[in-house]
């Protein structure tokens, strides 16, 4: 079946009326974009380079970091770009294109989570056959599935978006091409629509997330008689993992859990999952994590030493 579109371009309005507004919001998610590059690009070099960072968390975690890195690097530039210039068009595949990304990286996070959730789970419920189970092979074959069932995911739902005939006026009350600004300029009925992204993305994200919720209370179930020491060292691990889903998983409830309508705070939720949350991540799962923080600061000393000489 053909493209039943006449619209061939779609005028973004941006994140804000107020251009200047707009070039000082642009400029600080800039720093905010460069942050986010440096954090994860940092994690990624830390367990690259440290031996002692060598356990299929990590693997995940190194993953996941260099997926925002992909994400931020390609998202909030447009946004960016569109606040210096005079035109805001975007053409159809540019915009499709567009939403691809969004939601292929959105799919691979999410599958990333519940992957880091079972080896968590593995690690501190089943450890002696942790290494058996979590082996480098069962690791890439699992990050593997990630990227394809989110390619899967998303090549449906684009499938689905392109064969939608759009009206004019082809104007989009957003700084990207989201899905309910979209699906509101779509000329047929919108209920039916709403009701095909509750069941393809709100049903999806619900159901993970009580499963993710679950996972975690089984693993803090399972460490009543453990030792405060072990307690303390599974808290720290699972406690910053749990943070970035409830982040992630909140944002994503409220954007595909209603119907098709769009709200003023859509421009904050997705300035918040494509800018504020790639940003934080690096410092969740940091800051306490021991391990990599010795990790980072043996890197340090090791460059430092290094431009000593």
């Amino acid at each position: 079946m053909g493209n039943p579109n006449n619209v061939t371009e779609f005028i973004l309005l941006g994140i804000a009326k107020n251009p200047e507004l707009w070039k000082i919001l642009s400029a600080v998610f800039l720093i905010m974009c460069v942050s986010t590059i440096l954090g994860n690009l940092l994690i990624v070099v830390t367990v690259v380079t440290s031996q002692s960072l060598r356990s299929p968390m990590y693997f995940f975690l190194t993953s996941f970091s260099f997926m925002d890195i992909t994400y931020s690097s390609i998202i909030a530039p447009k946004m960016i770009v569109d606040s210096l210039s005079e035109s805001t068009a975007i053409s159809l595949k540019a915009c499709m294109t567009q939403l691809f990304i969004d939601h292929f990286f959105g799919g691979v996070g999410i599958i990333l989570l519940i992957v880091m959730a079972h080896d968590h789970y593995v690690a501190i419920c089943k450890p002696l056959y942790y290494m058996t189970i979590m082996r480098p092979r069962a690791c890439c074959l699992l990050l593997g599935r990630s990227w394809v069932g989110a390619f899967t995911h998303v090549t449906v739902k684009l499938l689905f978006m392109y064969q939608i005939p759009f009206c004019d006026p082809n104007v989009i009350d957003h700084f990207m091409c989201d899905l309910f600004p979209l699906l509101k300029l779509a000329s047929m009925d919108t209920c039916t629509l709403g009701l095909l992204v509750i069941l393809n993305s709100g049903v999806m994200c619900v159901t993970i997330f009580f499963l993710l919720v679950t996972s975690y209370v089984v693993i803090l179930c399972s460490l009543i008689s453990c030792s405060s020491e072990e307690w303390s060292k599974a808290l720290s691990t699972c406690g910053s993992h749990l943070r970035v889903v409830f982040m992630f998983f909140v944002l994503c409830i409220f954007s595909y859990m209603r119907s098709v309508v769009t709200y003023p705070i859509d421009k904050a939720m997705a300035v918040s999952f494509t800018i504020v949350a790639p940003m934080l991540n690096p410092l969740i799962y940091t800051l306490r994590n021991v391990e990599v923080k010795n990790a980072m600061r043996k890197l340090w000393m090791k460059q430092g030493a290094l431009c000593g000489h």
